[in-house]
């Protein structure tokens, strides 16, 4: 994630402002809020600017995850040309699904809200789509998790590692 976060802010981030490039890193799924506050800190955008910017970023996908991707990912299936996609998703998702199946909101919460890789509100949204988890209950523990990963990287690349960044 460092990677793609380092070449981002180094080559697009040059042309746009340094807000605008942690807004649209905080878009992508897979680096979201994380990759956002990276490129923050990167970028030396203040810790108190950086966190609305990234955390509105990483919500506003949810809501349309939540509602179409399985209709997108259905009709995906069914076509000649996208449906190794939609299979692909669908089990990458069944795949991560199964520690979330027994407690749906602790579960999704923790999902998110633990900044490891292939975890986090793009891949939380689907599995709770994909699951059929009631949408209220889904988009209160994705914002919850939101938070709790903004606070536990925020103090890794702002405080003990900010120091040597």
């Amino acid at each position: 994630m460092d990677a793609i976060v380092t070449w981002f802010t180094s080559t697009i981030g040059q042309h746009i402002s340094k807000e605008l490039c942690v807004f649209l890193i905080s878009l992508f799924p897979l680096l979201e809020c994380r990759g956002g506050l990276i490129a923050a800190k990167l970028l030396e955008v203040p810790l108190l600017t950086a966190i609305p910017i990234c955390v509105i970023g990483n919500i506003l996908p949810i809501p349309f995850i939540l509602l179409f991707i399985k209709k997108i990912l259905n009709w995906m299936a069914g076509t000649k040309h996208f449906h190794k996609i939609a299979d692909w998703v669908f089990g990458h998702a069944k795949k991560r699904s199964g520690r979330l199946e027994k407690s749906e909101f602790m579960g999704l919460l923790l999902f998110v809200g633990i900044p490891l890789p292939g975890t986090g509100a793009w891949t939380g949204s689907l599995i709770a789509a994909l699951l059929d988890m009631d949408l209220k209950k889904s988009v209160i523990a994705e914002l919850i998790g939101i938070a709790m990963a903004t606070v536990i990287i925020s103090s890794i690349f702002y405080g003990l590692l900010g120091m040597f960044i």
